[in-house]
């Protein structure tokens, strides 16, 4: 079978779905079905516009935060807190044992470090002159 090696900034959605069905396919046979599921917390304002909010999944067990955003005008009012208070009930309901998050903000870092997340490792300058955490916690 001849190949080629394809670089590109802008694949296909195909493509992209191409490659995930082909490593769920693998981790599947090779570790067993994940049970991924997608999980998102919003927080709404009286007009009904997303404020705050966690994207991520649930998959093999664990709770992962992909995203959490709170508009500026609400931080400091404990609102990741409560997000993730609710994302980790909602994560037990699937059975999961635990949940891991990452972030290259120290702030986040500590907000993360109060809700009980431990970091577990450290990417140095990721960005430069920052350093990528990540937070794991036994729910």
């Amino acid at each position: 079978m001849k190949t080629t090696l394809e670089i590109t900034a802008e694949p296909l959605p195909q493509d992209l779905a191409r490659v995930g069905e082909g490593l769920t396919a693998f981790n599947d046979s090779d570790v067993g079905a994940s049970g991924r599921k997608t999980l998102a917390v919003f927080v709404r304002d009286d007009a009904g516009a997303i404020v705050a909010g966690i994207s991520g999944y649930t998959a093999w067990g664990w709770l992962y935060v992909q995203w959490l955003w709170v508009d500026e005008k609400l931080r400091g009012q404990h609102i990741a807190a409560s997000m993730l208070d609710a994302a980790e009930r909602e994560a037990l309901a699937r059975g999961c044992q635990a949940a891991w998050i990452d972030t290259f903000n120290p702030v986040a870092a500590k907000v993360y470090q109060r809700q009980g997340y431990q970091p577990f490792g450290t990417l140095a300058d990721f960005p430069a002159g920052r350093s990528r955490v990540f937070l794991q916690k036994k729910l």
